[in-house]
């Protein structure tokens, strides 16, 4: 049977497919303000494992676009994903950027780059280890990418990148500080060209010497994870949290 397309509704009240116990007790601090651009506040969720107030390994959610206004935080995928990590042990940020369209693409890279720095800063208030942090990229958010390839900066323990939009690779501008593990899980039914650069991004990480686990949903759609409610799908969310428990240890 042929998979259509989702519609805006359904896109929008997906939530991921797999769950685990204790998602439903999770805590949630909702609309802090990480920054003010142009007179206009930008927020973020926090999900934390419930009654610890001790620093958890961090993962920061990062959502793609173009999107036409803010909010993307609060789409029932970014909800339920924030649950599912916080549930499985992580403290998970959910923020919302200014990739309101291609021209704002400087914007968005500018609030990525200062929700980390408020993350990290406030790592202690907001129960993360600001040491120990992981980026779950997101679609069109891997045009945020490559700058934190290249500096390489050592919080920066691991990188997810689900169904991205990947540019060529560049040459390190980090010698000798190795690139941060990679786990990138790809929609067989996704865009041709998107996938063909995915595969270039993942032949020039194995030249750079990259430490990298490519993971295929080969009937997955573009979204996949809250898409497709299918054992491939769960499969590959229960490798990537994996992943991050692996990535994510102390030292």
């Amino acid at each position: 049977m042929e998979k259509k397309p989702p519609t805006f509704e359904e896109f929008i009240r997906a939530r991921v497919v797999l769950s685990v116990p204790g998602m439903d007790a999770v805590e949630v601090r909702k609309d802090l303000v990480y920054k003010t651009a142009g007179g206009e506040p930008l927020r973020m969720d926090v999900y934390a494992p419930p009654g610890s107030r001790e620093p958890r390994p961090g993962v920061i959610l990062v959502h793609g676009g173009p999107i036409p206004r803010l909010g993307a935080k609060s789409i029932a995928y970014f909800t339920s994903l924030g649950e599912l990590l916080a549930a499985s042990g992580f403290t998970a940020v959910a923020f919302d950027h200014r990739f309101l369209g291609p021209d704002r693409i400087p914007d968005a890279a500018a609030d990525v780059d200062d929700l980390f720095s408020h993350v990290r800063a406030n790592a202690t208030d907001l129960g993360v280890d600001g040491d120990r942090i992981a980026l779950w990229i997101v679609s069109g958010a891997g045009a945020f990418l490559n700058a934190h390839l290249e500096a390489r900066p050592p919080w920066l323990r691991a990188l997810v990148l689900y169904y991205p939009v990947l540019e060529p690779l560049s040459a390190s501008s980090a010698p000798g500080r190795p690139f941060p593990p990679i786990l990138i899980a790809r929609a067989g039914l996704d865009e041709p060209e998107r996938n063909a650069a995915i595969e270039r991004f993942v032949h020039d990480a194995l030249v750079q010497g990259a430490s990298l686990d490519l993971l295929n949903q080969p009937t997955g759609r573009h979204g996949f994870d809250m898409l497709d409610d299918e054992e491939r799908s769960r499969q590959i969310l229960r490798h990537t949290l994996h992943f991050l428990r692996e990535q994510l240890a102390p030292r």
